[in-house]
C-alpha cells in the first residue's frame, strides 16, 4: 500500500480520522490475508514434507534393507562434538558409555571359542545305511602272488531322502459269535478316531496342518502333490478335515489358555488376516489374528485368536479377569486395558526405535552434524548392549544389573529428551518420534523394575513371524470358521515348537490320544511339559 503524498491529506480533523481508520483497517485487512497465507503456506511445507518422507520410507521398504542397524553409527562417535547444542558434552558422555558397553559385551562374545569351520556332521540319531564298497578279486592279489588283507575302512557320509509314504490302514475288526447259543454277534471296538466316519488318520491330519501351519504350503498345492501320487484329496476335503481337526482340539486350548490367563506376565499384539466371507463385510476388508503369549514361563504358551475387528473389546474378551504385567505396542485398543486396576502395562522399546530409525532415513544429511534421531538411537542400543549383556542370567541378577547400568543410561536418555522435545517441531518423523517416546516413557522403562520382564515385545512378534510368512502364501481365509481353525492350529503348533517338540510328532501324538480323553487330568497329560517324550 501507497502512502499519499502530505499534500493530499485533508485539513479537517474529522475526515483526516476517517482516512487514518480507513487505511488501518484496509492494512488490518492485508495482515490477516497475510497471516492466512503464510498459515496456508506452513501446511502446504508440512504436507509436503510429509510426503517426501512417505517417499523416501517407501523406497527404503522397497528397495532397502530392513534391518534397523543404523548406517550412521560409526560416524556417530567421531562427530559428536560438533552436535550444535548446549547438551553435546553431557550426551558425549552419555554416548560414550553406551559404546563402552557395547565393545564390552562384544569382547565377551568374540573371547568365546570359535566353532570348527566346515561341513557339520549330519544328526546322529538319523538311521544309518551301510554300503559297502569291496575290491574286485583281481585287485585284491598282490603282485608278489598273495592274496592281500583287509586292514580297515574309510567311510564318508552323504544325506539321502526317501519321499513320502503314503499308506492305507486298514482296521481289521475280529467278530465273535457262539453258535451253540447263537446269541449275537461280538466284534471288537474300532479305536476312537479325531475325525469318525473319516477315512483320514491322525498321522495324516497332522501332516496337513503342519504343511500349511508350519511350512505355509497352500491346500491347493498339498492337492496337486497328492494327485502326483494318485490320490484324490480336493482342497475343500483338505479344508473340512482342517476345521473339524482344530474342533476337535479345542479342549488342549482351553486348558493352555487358563494356564496363560493363570500366569503373571503376557505379551500380546495383533496382525491382519484377510478372511473372504464375513457377514456385513467386504471380501477386500481386514480383519485380524490376536496373539498372546506367556512371558517367563518356563514352558511357554502361544496362542492365537481371530476376530472380525480391531477394537478394545475383543483384547478384554480375551485377558477376562487377568492381572499381571501386559506388555503391547501402542495400539489404543490396549490403553483402557492398561489402566485397569490389577494391570501394570508395559511398552516396547523396539517400537520406540523404530520410530527413530525411520526418522533417521527420511532425514537430510547433515554434514558435520549428527541428527537427534541419531542420538536416539545410539543410545537406546546401549541399553540393548546392557540386555545382551545379561541375557543368560537369573531374575534377580538382571534387576541389580538393570538398576546399576540401566537405570543411569534411562536417566541420561529423559534429560536429553526433554531439551530434544523443546528444541524440535512436533510436525515430522523426528518430531513424532519424540513425542512417542516420551508418551510411553513409563510404560517404557517398567522392565527395569523386574528380573523377568522384557525391554520390548519382540517374543510376541517373534511367534507372529510363522504366521505372516505363512500369509504370503496361502493369502487368506475363505470363511471364519477357516479363520478360527487356523488359529486353533497355530496356537497348538507353536507352543509345541516353543517348548522344543517336532510339531508333527507332538500333533500327531495329541491327535491320537485326545479322542479317548475323559478328564481333564486326561488332557494335563497331552501337555507339552507333560506328554510323553518317547510316544513322540
Amino acid at each position: 500500500m501507497k502512502t499519499p503524498p502530505t499534500d493530499h491529506l485533508p485539513d479537517d480533523i474529522v475526515a483526516l480520522k476517517q482516512q487514518l481508520l480507513a487505511q488501518s483497517q484496509l492494512l488490518q485487512s492485508q495482515q490477516n490475508q497475510l497471516e492466512k497465507k503464510e498459515q496456508l503456506i506452513s501446511q502446504k511445507q508440512s504436507r509436503i514434507q510429509f510426503l517426501e518422507e512417505q517417499i523416501i520410507l517407501f523406497k527404503q521398504r522397497q528397495f532397502g534393507k530392513s534391518s534397523e542397524k543404523s548406517d550412521r553409527q560409526a560416524e556417530l562417535f567421531d562427530e559428536v562434538e560438533r552436535e550444535d547444542d548446549a547438551s553435546a558434552p553431557e550426551i558425549a558422555e552419555s554416548i560414550d558409555a553406551e559404546v563402552s558397553t557395547a565393545e564390552s559385551a562384544s569382547d565377551a562374545v568374540s573371547s568365546a571359542p570359535k566353532k570348527a569351520s566346515g561341513r557339520k556332521p549330519l544328526p546322529a540319531v538319523l538311521p544309518r545305511v551301510r554300503i559297502e564298497h569291496d575290491l574286485a578279486e583281481v585287485d585284491k592279489r598282490c603282485e608278489c602272488g598273495c592274496v592281500k588283507t583287509c586292514i580297515g575302512e574309510d567311510t564318508s557320509e552323504q544325506l539321502d531322502i526317501i519321499p513320502a509314504v503314503v499308506q492305507v490302514l486298514v482296521h481289521a475288526r475280529k467278530k465273535y459269535a457262539c453258535k451253540a447259543c447263537e446269541n449275537g454277534v461280538h466284534i471288537a471296538e474300532l479305536p476312537k478316531q479325531p475325525l469318525p466316519k473319516s477315512n483320514a488318520s491322525p498321522g495324516l491330519l497332522a501332516h496337513i496342518a503342519v504343511a500349511k501351519y508350519q511350512d505355509g504350503l497352500p491346500l491347493y498345492r498339498m492337492e496337486t502333490i497328492f494327485k502326483r501320487m494318485g490320490i484324490h484329496l480336493p482342497r475343500n476335503t483338505l479344508a473340512n478335515w482342517m476345521i473339524k481337526s482344530s474342533e476337535c482340539l479345542q479342549p488342549l486350548y482351553n486348558l493352555l489358555n487358563d494356564q496363560l490367563l493363570d500366569s503373571d506376565y503376557i505379551h500380546m499384539d495383533e496382525t491382519r488376516v484377510q478372511v473372504l466371507k464375513e457377514p456385513d463385510k467386504t471380501a477386500e476388508s481386514l480383519s485380524y489374528m490376536w496373539v498372546r503369549k506367556t512371558g517367563d514361563r518356563e514352558h511357554p504358551i502361544i496362542l492365537f485368536d481371530y476376530a472380525s475387528r480391531r477394537r478394545t473389546d475383543v483384547a478384554a474378551s480375551l485377558l477376562g479377569d487377568y492381572q499381571g504385567y501386559l506388555q503391547t505396542d501402542d495400539y489404543a485398543g490396549y490403553h483402557r486395558i492398561g489402566q485397569q486396576q490389577g494391570i501394570v502395562a508395559l511398552a516396547c522399546m523396539a517400537h520406540a526405535r523404530r520410530k527413530f530409525i525411520e526418522a533417521q532415513k527420511v532425514s537430510p544429511s547433515l554434514k558435520g552434524k549428527v541428527s537427534k534421531a541419531d542420538m536416539a538411537i545410539t543410545m537406546i542400543k546401549g541399553l540393548y548392549a546392557i540386555e545382551a549383556s545379561i541375557k543368560d542370567q537369573a531374575a534377580e541378577q538382571k534387576y541389580q544389573t538393570r538398576q546399576e547400568k540401566s537405570q543411569p543410561q534411562l536417566n541420561k536418555l529423559r534429560a536429553w529428551l526433554d531439551k530434544a522435545l523443546q528444541q524440535t517441531l512436533p510436525k515430522g518423523k523426528t518430531g513424532e518420534a519424540l513425542a512417542y517416546l516420551d508418551k510411553n516413557w513409563d510404560k517404557l522403562t517398567v522392565y527395569i523394575s523386574d528380573g523377568r520382564l522384557n525391554i520390548d515385545n519382540n517374543p510376541v512378534e517373534n511367534a507372529i513371524r510363522p504366521f505372516a510368512i505363512g500369509r504370503k502364501n496361502w493369502l487368506f481365509s475363505d470363511s471364519q470358521r477357516g479363520a478360527k481353525a487356523s488359529a486353533m492350529l497355530y496356537s497348538i503348533i507353536e507352543t509345541a515348537k516353543a517348548n522344543g517338540l517336532e510339531p508333527y510328532a507332538y500333533l500327531r501324538t495329541v491327535l491320537t490320544r485326545l479322542p479317548h480323553c475323559e478328564t481333564v487330568e486326561d488332557i494335563e497329560k497331552l501337555l507339552p511339559e507333560n506328554i510323553e517324550l518317547a510316544v513322540i
